[in-house]
């Protein structure tokens, strides 16, 4: 009873990537047993930008069973599909009415984002911090696991948290962002200079976890690496620092470890080892999920679940809002 409480969400836009995982999953397993958890497939974020409805509702299935096959187990974990509970649908509404547009117009993912889709941006876009908000506000979650890249938008949730509760009384618990000391960006193979992305155009430049062993082996060996000679930790050559990064981050080996032992060797021998300890680290992860997806009454069932489960808690907080709102 007195575990603090931990949300987190992942978008069905594409296929799960190595970045995912070892910037997220992982470490969502590994503390599962620490908090009271909630993990969702943030469907409604995903149709912030055009999808195939088709190719949706299988991103949809596919993102829960990996993270189920990854370790999310229903003894620690609230695993369930944003849609599916309604409450965060009528919470943002809610919050956007004590949101100052001004807060928004500084959220830099908007900007970077929508200069991509120039005219075709959506509202759904642009409000999708405040969806972000509602997702965490329901849960009265004290922790936020997210990568650097998303800090901005925790701070905002709590920013609108304070002013809901200034307004209508200590409604909302104020979340804090916790942020991976390492691995919270895995950068791109083919452009180290970007995060890997799971609807990156260019399909080399990740690699995905339901990846075979020789796609992953032709991925890593056309990774970006420089001229020099010298295998080690040096932020200022970002091609190498990515696949050392992720080396150590599978093997658990320390950067000095790991300096000594590629020492002398090529960059070739570096990327033939980096895909093998690659493929045997989702191995189990890959086998899991297709014994998992092999009976889809199974997965229903699970999902089916952690929704009513975070339902029940949702509808609890919104109740709490709308009486102290007088909509109720």
């Amino acid at each position: 009873m007195n575990k603090k409480t931990v949300f987190s969400g992942i978008q069905a836009s594409g296929h799960l990537h190595l970045g995912n995982y070892l910037g997220a999953i992982r470490n969502w397993k590994a503390m599962q047993e620490e908090y009271n958890n909630y993990f969702c497939v943030v469907d409604l974020h995903t149709i912030t930008v055009p999808q195939h409805p088709a190719e949706l509702r299988a991103n949809i299935r596919e993102v829960a069973g990996l993270l189920i096959a990854a370790g999310l187990d229903e003894e620690h974990s609230v695993v369930f599909v944003q849609s599916k509970v309604r409450a965060h649908s009528e919470l943002v509404w809610i919050l956007n009415c004590v949101t100052p547009m001004g807060w928004l117009h500084r959220m830099t993912q908007f900007k970077e984002k929508s200069e991509k889709q120039k005219e075709e941006v959506s509202v759904g876009l642009y409000d999708y911090p405040v969806l972000q908000a509602a997702d965490i506000l329901l849960y009265d979650a004290h922790l936020v696991p997210v990568g650097a890249d998303q800090k901005q938008h925790v701070e905002l949730c709590r920013d609108i948290a304070q002013r809901f509760n200034h307004r209508y009384g200590e409604i909302f618990v104020l979340p804090d962002a916790l942020i991976p000391p390492v691995g919270g960006r895995v950068m791109g193979l083919i452009n180290p200079e970007k995060k890997m992305s799971k609807s990156e155009e260019k399909q080399e430049d990740s690699v995905f976890l339901l990846d075979t062993p020789d796609q992953i082996r032709s991925k890593i060996k056309r990774a970006t690496t420089d001229s020099r000679k010298e295998i080690v930790f040096d932020e200022e050559r970002p091609g190498i620092y990515n696949l050392l990064t992720i080396y150590q981050l599978l093997t658990g080996g320390k950067r000095e470890q790991i300096e000594t032992y590629f020492e002398g060797k090529s960059y070739k021998t570096l990327k033939e080892e980096l895909a093998e300890v690659v493929i045997e680290s989702l191995r189990p992860l890959q086998q899991k999920y297709f014994d998992l997806t092999g009976d889809n009454n199974f997965l229903d069932q699970i999902l089916s679940r952690g929704a009513e489960q975070a339902g029940a808690r949702a509808e609890k907080k919104l109740r709490q809002v709308t009486e102290a709102m007088g909509l109720r």
